[in-house]
């Protein structure tokens, strides 16, 4: 082990962790940044985004992400592509255990994310990776010209089925409930896109293939709130629909797992923070999806992440561990 003490570990290089990394850079703290794949988060893969702002017309998940790691690393944070195995969060210093080997730090930030939620079907598992995904931006290239549907009824569905259309023959939306849940806007594209259709309301029972993604078996839901597509017609259900593809957007769970319960969390496993992004151990604080908020976009997760850098800075100046 190294007994080089980082004034701040961020754990997690989406928005809030890369925000975090450009305040405490900035402040001159001595930064670093663990992210196990790269810099971005679940940002980096959405196609379009429309609603970050400064951007008028808009702006790719891999050009906004690329531009706040850019920013972050030019103020001197360091970056490095490493996952965390464990932590251990109390007393000083706190480490963070990698598979390159432990980090100490004075402060952490927690700013892992959430990952996507799986639908629990039969049959989702073993084709994950052979035509079912969670990622458009990343996988609808391979299905040009082809047949595929997206599970989902929010703002990350409706955005990725937009995106999908531009390359598939057909696209179409199953959404449990009887309206979706994205916001007007995306619904009113959706609803002018004549290559995109609606089944819902809708559940998928299972997906079905040899070697890939061949088919969905459909059932309508047992309690369904409202009816009708956005424009309020309703739809049939097929107990069975052929597709080549199938894109899962209902929802996320957070990265939690390694922290094996070392600050407090809800039911569900999102850190509970106060308003400065403090968890309920010393020294640590979380930004981002990863903690228990209303509303998790780009923008928010910025200003957790922002918040958190700034408390860690007041926390470590406290204790005189920077001058």
């Amino acid at each position: 082990m190294s007994d080089r003490v980082r004034d701040i570990v961020i754990i997690g290089a989406g928005p809030a962790g890369l925000a975090a990394a450009i305040y405490a850079a900035r402040a001159r703290l001595d930064t670093l940044v663990l992210e196990q794949q790269y810099p971005g988060g679940q940002a980096f893969n959405t196609h379009r985004i429309d609603n970050y702002p400064g951007f008028p017309d808009g702006i790719s998940g891999p050009d906004l992400t690329e531009y706040m790691a850019e920013q972050a690393r030019r103020h001197g944070a360091e970056i490095v592509t490493a996952g965390v195995s464990s932590v251990q969060l109390e007393g000083h210093p706190k480490t963070v255990v990698t598979g390159d080997g432990p980090i100490l730090a004075h402060t952490v930030i927690v700013a892992s994310g959430a990952g996507p939620k799986k639908l629990g079907a039969p049959g989702e598992e073993r084709l994950t990776g052979r035509g079912v995904s969670y990622c458009a931006t990343c996988d609808g290239p391979f299905f040009r010209n082809r047949r595929v549907a997206v599970v989902g009824g929010g703002d990350s569905a409706l955005t990725e089925a937009l995106f999908l259309a531009r390359l598939a023959a057909e696209v179409i939306i199953i959404h449990r409930r009887g309206q979706l849940r994205a916001v007007k806007a995306l619904q009113e594209r959706v609803e002018a896109d004549d290559r995109i259709r609606l089944i819902l309301p809708a559940v998928v029972e299972a997906i079905e293939g040899d070697e890939a993604v061949q088919m969905l078996r459909l059932a309508p839901p047992d309690t369904v709130r409202g009816s009708g597509r956005a424009g309020g017609q309703s739809a049939d259900v097929p107990s069975e629909l052929a597709v080549d593809g199938v894109f899962i957007y209902v929802g996320n769970e957070p990265a939690t797992a390694f922290l094996a319960q070392q600050v407090q969390m809800d039911e569900s496993g999102y850190i509970l923070t106060d308003d400065d992004m403090r968890t309920s151990t010393d020294g640590v604080f979380a930004a981002g999806d990863v903690r228990r908020k209303g509303l998790r976009q780009i923008v928010t997760a910025c200003g957790d992440g922002a918040v958190a850098a700034m408390s860690a800075e007041t926390w470590l100046a406290e204790r005189e561990l920077i001058k």
